[in-house]
This record gives C-alpha cells, sequence and structure tokens, in this order.
C-alpha cells in the first residue's frame, strides 16, 4: 500500500503515534525495513536524501515503489533534504509520494517562496511536501547535511510559514542534530518548545536527526506532537557493523555476510517502530 505523507501522518497525527522514516539506500536496508514492517503490521516511510537518490538511480526506486505498493502495509516514498525545486521534481518523476524542500538555510521570505512553489507542483500530482523552519545540526559522520549552530524553530514564524506554503508536514528544530554523537556530547530536546509549536498548528510535525538521542526524550516528543521521525545513523551503524563481522569471518559469500545484517538491522528498526508508538498501527490505514 502506497501513500502520500499527508495520508500516512493524518492518520498518526489523530491517532498519536510517530512513523518512522528510514534512509535505505540499497536493497538490503529496503529488506529490513519493509519485512520488518510486514512482520509488525506496521506503517513505514522509506526515504532517501538527495545524495542516495543519486546514488540509487531511477530504477532501484521503480522496484522500490512496486514492492510496497503491493504490500499490505502502508508505506510512502519520501525524498529527504531535497535542496532544490529540481531536485523533489526528479524525485517526483522517480515515483516518490512525498518531498522535502529543505529551505532552512534561507531567509524566511526564500524559504516561503521555494517551498510554496514546489507545493504547488507537488499537489498536482498527489505528492506530499515537507517543509523545514529552524536548522538542524549535524555531526561529520552524517550524510543529510544540517550546520554547526542550531537555529531553533521560531513559533511565531510556523503559522505563517504553513499558511503561506501550503505545506503537509513541517520540520521542527528543537535540538537534534544529523548523525552519531560523540560520546561526549549530550543532546537535550527542548520539549516546551515542541509543546508551544504543536499548541499553535494542526499541521504534522517532523523530527529529524532522530538517531542516538535519549529513547525516554524521542518518545516523549512523539507523546507531545511529533508524527514522523527520521532515522538513517542507527541502522547503517548496526548494518554495517554486522557486515564488518561477517568479512572478518574470510566469508564472502553475499548471503551469508548480508542476511545476518539485515537481521541485526530489523531489530532496530522494531526498537525505532515501537519508541514511536507505531508498531501494530498498519490496519488504521485499510
Amino acid at each position: 500500500m502506497l501513500l502520500n505523507l499527508k495520508e500516512m501522518l493524518n492518520v498518526a497525527k489523530k491517532n498519536s503515534f510517530a512513523v518512522g522514516a528510514f534512509n535505505t539506500t540499497d536493497l538490503a536496508l529496503v529488506k529490513a525495513v519493509v519485512e520488518e514492517a510486514e512482520r509488525t503490521d506496521t506503517p513505514a516511510i522509506l526515504q532517501y536524501a538527495p545524495g542516495e537518490f543519486k546514488y540509487a538511480t531511477p530504477s532501484f526506486f521503480r522496484y522500490v515503489r512496486e514492492r510496497v505498493a503491493n504490500s499490505k502495509v502502508p508505506f510512502a516514498l519520501h525524498l529527504d533534504h531535497g535542496s532544490t525545486q529540481e531536485e523533489c521534481v526528479q524525485a517526483i518523476q522517480a515515483g516518490f509520494t512525498s518531498v522535502m524542500l529543505d529551505g532552512s538555510h534561507l531567509s524566511f521570505e526564500e524559504n516561503v517562496k521555494e517551498t510554496k512553489a514546489i507545493t504547488k507542483i507537488a499537489h498536482m500530482a498527489n505528492v506530499s511536501v515537507e517543509g523545514e523552519l529552524g536548522t538542524i545540526g549535524t555531526m561529520a559522520n552524517s550524510d543529510e547535511g544540517g550546520v554547526e549552530n542550531i537555529t531553533y524553530t521560531n513559533p511565531a514564524d510556523v503559522v505563517k510559514f504553513v499558511e503561506a506554503t501550503n505545506v503537509d508536514a513541517l520540520a521542527v528544530a528543537i535540538g537534534t542534530a544529523h548523525g552519531i554523537y560523540p560520546k561526549d556530547f549530550k543532546p537535550a530536546l527542548q520539549l516546551d518548545l515542541l509543546k508551544e509549536i504543536n499548541a499553535i498548528t494542526e499541521i504534522p510535525l517532523v523530527l529529524h536527526g532522530g538517531s542516538d538521542n535519549l529513547d525516554e526524550e524521542i518518545r516523549r516528543a512523539c507523546e507531545i506532537g511529533v508524527q514522523k521521525v527520521n532515522i538513517s545513523s542507527d541502522i547503517k551503524q548496526e548494518f554495517f557493523k554486522a557486515v564488518l563481522a561477517g568479512l572478518n569471518t574470510g566469508c564472502f559469500l553475499p548471503p551469508k555476510v548480508f542476511n545476518p545484517a539485515i537481521e541485526a538491522t530489523k531489530k532496530v528498526v522494531y526498537n525505532k517502530m515501537e519508541l514511536f508508538g507505531s508498531v501494530g498501527k498498519a490496519g488504521l490505514y485499510r
């Protein structure tokens, strides 16, 4: 079952849970997320940053789209952190059901202008659009981008931005960063800011940089009003750790190397889904 992001997140908001959005750069990661979602009857989003999109190529997405469209579980196919209208249009042409225009590095006026333009195009194709206000931090091990110094989302801008752009979801900056945090880094989400934002808008909210934060903070954010949580580094780290362990045994047969890595990744996927409160919620879409 293939949905757009609006269809996916409106059900999540109505039923007070969040959907995991997993960056699944190759078929092994797709297999891990899709099979775990199907095993647990849980909705999920497969997403790709622009670099991942270019690496995978449109033919890859023809398979992914067909695989999830024929599933009984709801999926969305999402472009993560598209930086230009051209990148978003390429994803729409590849069959994506949702795109993000990340104009957070622009002035508020330019962000509105660029996001509004792609929203008009996407909605004609029944494709949803995610916008962003504020900036997400980044670690050196991330390929999703971000900035060194976080700019928190200004609640005063939220209503104006949503009304001006007609976006379907909004990524907010409340203290997360892309990538795996260094051991001495202590992240802290601004949950009071999230409460303030959630109180003034009905739009589904998105949490970027969801990997490596404290579970209790992520769980609380989902309870407060986050409907989509992005996960990339956590699943990739576990996957490649298991691949390396397999290679270190001297085995070079792909099934014997990749199957254990896929199973290890599934455990992380399930833990995230449980954390977001989405396990077993696929029936709400049928």
